[in-house]
Protein backbone atom coordinates (compact mmCIF):
# COMPACT_ATOMS: atom_id res chain seq x y z
CA UNK A 1 0.00 0.00 0.00
CA UNK A 2 2.98 2.47 0.17
CA UNK A 3 4.45 1.50 -3.08
CA UNK A 4 4.48 3.66 -5.89
CA UNK A 5 2.16 2.81 -8.87
CA UNK A 6 1.72 3.48 -12.46
CA UNK A 7 -1.83 3.48 -14.32
CA UNK A 8 -1.38 3.61 -18.29
CA UNK A 9 -4.39 3.67 -20.50
CA UNK A 10 -4.53 0.99 -22.92
CA UNK A 11 -6.71 3.62 -25.57
CA UNK A 12 -5.44 6.49 -25.30
CA UNK A 13 -1.71 5.69 -23.89
CA UNK A 14 -2.11 8.39 -20.99
CA UNK A 15 -0.22 7.45 -18.15
CA UNK A 16 -0.48 8.60 -14.32
CA UNK A 17 1.30 7.58 -11.02
CA UNK A 18 0.81 7.35 -7.91
CA UNK A 19 3.37 7.78 -4.97
CA UNK A 20 2.71 7.91 -1.00
CA UNK A 21 1.98 11.34 0.52
CA UNK A 22 5.35 11.86 3.18
CA UNK A 23 4.08 13.28 6.67
CA UNK A 24 6.51 13.95 8.85
CA UNK A 25 8.86 10.80 8.99
CA UNK A 26 5.79 8.70 7.79
CA UNK A 27 4.41 7.68 4.78
CA UNK A 28 0.88 7.85 3.99
CA UNK A 29 -0.56 5.06 2.18
CA UNK A 30 -3.90 3.97 0.19
CA UNK A 31 -6.46 2.26 2.23
CA UNK A 32 -8.31 -0.64 0.72
CA UNK A 33 -12.17 -0.68 0.53
CA UNK A 34 -14.95 1.27 -1.26
CA UNK A 35 -15.96 0.58 -4.97
CA UNK A 36 -13.08 2.61 -6.59
CA UNK A 37 -9.49 2.08 -7.42
CA UNK A 38 -7.37 3.12 -3.72
CA UNK A 39 -4.68 4.37 -5.64
CA UNK A 40 -6.20 6.27 -8.39
CA UNK A 41 -10.45 6.93 -7.66
CA UNK A 42 -10.97 4.70 -10.76
CA UNK A 43 -14.03 2.90 -10.58
CA UNK A 44 -13.34 -0.81 -10.46
CA UNK A 45 -14.06 -3.16 -13.53
CA UNK A 46 -15.49 -5.47 -10.77
CA UNK A 47 -19.19 -4.60 -9.96
CA UNK A 48 -23.29 -5.52 -9.24
CA UNK A 49 -25.82 -4.30 -7.86
CA UNK A 50 -26.84 -7.36 -5.30
CA UNK A 51 -29.84 -7.01 -2.06
CA UNK A 52 -29.97 -3.39 -3.01
CA UNK A 53 -26.45 -2.50 -3.09
CA UNK A 54 -23.35 -2.49 -4.92
CA UNK A 55 -20.92 -5.52 -4.61
CA UNK A 56 -17.39 -5.61 -5.70
CA UNK A 57 -14.11 -7.18 -5.80
CA UNK A 58 -10.78 -6.68 -6.63
CA UNK A 59 -10.01 -9.38 -8.58
CA UNK A 60 -10.68 -13.42 -9.07
CA UNK A 61 -8.78 -14.70 -6.24
CA UNK A 62 -10.96 -11.94 -4.21
CA UNK A 63 -13.97 -13.12 -5.27
CA UNK A 64 -13.14 -17.15 -4.59
CA UNK A 65 -12.17 -15.65 -1.20
CA UNK A 66 -15.51 -14.09 -0.67
CA UNK A 67 -17.52 -16.76 -2.45
CA UNK A 68 -15.44 -19.10 0.17
CA UNK A 69 -16.80 -17.34 3.31
CA UNK A 70 -20.28 -16.34 2.24
CA UNK A 71 -21.12 -20.14 1.05
CA UNK A 72 -19.95 -20.95 4.62
CA UNK A 73 -22.99 -22.23 6.48
CA UNK A 74 -20.43 -22.48 9.50
CA UNK A 75 -18.30 -19.82 10.20
CA UNK A 76 -15.85 -20.25 12.99
CA UNK A 77 -13.82 -17.66 14.87
CA UNK A 78 -9.91 -19.08 14.63
CA UNK A 79 -6.98 -17.42 16.82
CA UNK A 80 -5.82 -13.94 15.34
CA UNK A 81 -5.26 -14.57 11.57
CA UNK A 82 -4.14 -11.12 9.96
CA UNK A 83 -5.32 -12.59 6.43
CA UNK A 84 -8.69 -13.21 7.89
CA UNK A 85 -9.36 -9.78 9.26
CA UNK A 86 -11.31 -8.98 5.90
CA UNK A 87 -14.42 -11.14 6.65
CA UNK A 88 -14.33 -9.18 10.03
CA UNK A 89 -15.34 -6.13 8.33
CA UNK A 90 -17.63 -7.13 5.14
CA UNK A 91 -20.76 -5.30 5.39
CA UNK A 92 -23.99 -6.79 7.31
CA UNK A 93 -25.88 -7.41 4.09
CA UNK A 94 -23.41 -9.88 2.80
CA UNK A 95 -22.94 -12.07 6.22
CA UNK A 96 -26.89 -12.47 6.39
CA UNK A 97 -27.70 -16.10 5.95
CA UNK A 98 -30.98 -14.70 3.85
CA UNK A 99 -29.04 -13.32 1.43
CA UNK A 100 -26.62 -15.76 0.95
CA UNK A 101 -28.34 -17.26 -2.81
CA UNK A 102 -27.99 -13.79 -3.60
CA UNK A 103 -24.83 -12.85 -2.97
CA UNK A 104 -23.24 -15.69 -4.10
CA UNK A 105 -24.94 -15.13 -7.74
CA UNK A 106 -23.79 -11.49 -7.78
CA UNK A 107 -20.48 -13.30 -7.18
CA UNK A 108 -20.80 -15.16 -10.22
CA UNK A 109 -21.69 -12.34 -12.19
CA UNK A 110 -18.35 -10.76 -11.38
CA UNK A 111 -16.66 -13.99 -12.00
CA UNK A 112 -18.03 -13.66 -15.76
CA UNK A 113 -17.10 -10.03 -15.77
CA UNK A 114 -13.96 -10.95 -14.75
CA UNK A 115 -13.23 -12.91 -18.22
CA UNK A 116 -14.29 -9.99 -19.93
CA UNK A 117 -12.08 -7.51 -20.99
CA UNK A 118 -13.64 -4.56 -23.53
CA UNK A 119 -15.00 -0.99 -21.39
CA UNK A 120 -18.48 -1.84 -22.69
CA UNK A 121 -18.71 -5.08 -20.99
CA UNK A 122 -19.02 -2.69 -17.82
CA UNK A 123 -21.30 -3.22 -15.54
CA UNK A 124 -23.86 -0.38 -15.01
CA UNK A 125 -22.89 -0.47 -11.36
CA UNK A 126 -18.91 0.16 -12.14
CA UNK A 127 -20.20 3.90 -13.39
CA UNK A 128 -21.45 4.75 -9.63
CA UNK A 129 -19.48 6.98 -7.84
CA UNK A 130 -20.90 6.47 -4.30
CA UNK A 131 -19.17 3.80 -2.48
CA UNK A 132 -16.11 5.90 -1.50
CA UNK A 133 -13.21 4.18 0.40
CA UNK A 134 -12.53 5.52 3.63
CA UNK A 135 -10.88 9.47 3.83
CA UNK A 136 -7.91 8.68 6.07
CA UNK A 137 -4.64 6.64 4.88
CA UNK A 138 -2.69 3.87 6.41
CA UNK A 139 0.48 5.12 7.65
CA UNK A 140 3.84 3.44 7.54
CA UNK A 141 6.64 5.09 10.11
CA UNK A 142 10.18 4.98 8.51
CA UNK A 143 13.35 3.72 9.98
CA UNK A 144 11.13 1.13 12.69
CA UNK A 145 7.94 0.66 14.36
CA UNK A 146 8.55 3.42 16.74
CA UNK A 147 10.90 6.30 15.37
CA UNK A 148 9.66 9.51 14.19
CA UNK A 149 6.10 8.69 15.98
CA UNK A 150 4.62 12.11 17.55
Amino acid sequence: MFQPRRLACGGCGAVVGWEPEVRGAGLVGAVLGGSEDPFFWQPLWLQTRCVGHVLWAYNEEHIDGLSAYVGARLRERGGARPTMAMFARLPPWMKRSDNRSEVLAGLETLRALAKRSAPADRSDAAHERGDRPRLHGSMYFRGGPYEGRP
